[in-house]
C-alpha cells in the first residue's frame, strides 16, 4: 500500500501535471513593438536637464538635438560638465555627436552618424545650379 503512493507519486502523470504548471506558453504571433527612429529637440537650461537627454537617448532610437545657449550664456562650467556627460555616455552607446553652431548639440545612436564636413561640390555641379 505504502509502496502504490509512492509508485503514484513518482508516476508520469504526475510529472506531466508538475511541468504543465511550471512554464508559461508564449504567443508568438503577439504584436511586436515598432521602433521607430525619433527626433527629439532639448533645451538645457540648467545641469540637471542632462537626465532627460541621457534617458533618451538610452532608449536606442532617439536622434536628440540640443539647444545649450541657454547653460552657455547661465554658466559655461556647467555646460562643459553637461557636454562632457552626454559625450560619455554617447561613447558607450556607440553613438555620434556633434557641435552645429554655437549652440546646438547634435547627438545620434550607433546606427547613424554625422556627417562633420559639408559635401564639396564639384565645379561641374556648380555650372549647372547656375542655370
Amino acid at each position: 500500500m505504502v509502496f502504490k503512493k509512492i509508485k503514484k507519486a513518482f508516476s508520469t502523470s504526475g510529472e506531466e501535471d508538475s511541468i504543465n504548471q511550471d512554464y508559461l506558453e508564449i504567443d508568438l504571433e503577439q504584436e511586436e513593438k515598432e521602433n521607430k527612429v525619433k527626433v527629439r529637440l532639448f533645451t538645457l537650461k540648467q545641469y540637471e536637464d542632462v537626465t532627460s537627454v541621457l534617458n533618451s537617448l538610452r532608449e536606442g532610437y532617439t536622434i536628440a538635438i540640443i539647444d545649450i545657449k541657454l547653460l552657455r550664456q547661465k554658466d559655461p562650467i556647467e555646460l562643459k560638465r553637461a557636454v562632457s556627460k552626454i559625450k560619455k555616455t554617447t561613447d558607450a552607446l556607440e553613438g555620434h555627436i556633434a557641435g552645429f553652431g554655437e549652440n546646438t548639440v547634435i547627438v545620434t545612436p550607433s546606427f547613424a552618424t554625422i556627417e562633420k564636413e559639408p559635401e564639396k561640390v564639384s565645379k561641374e555641379e556648380r555650372r549647372f545650379e547656375e542655370y
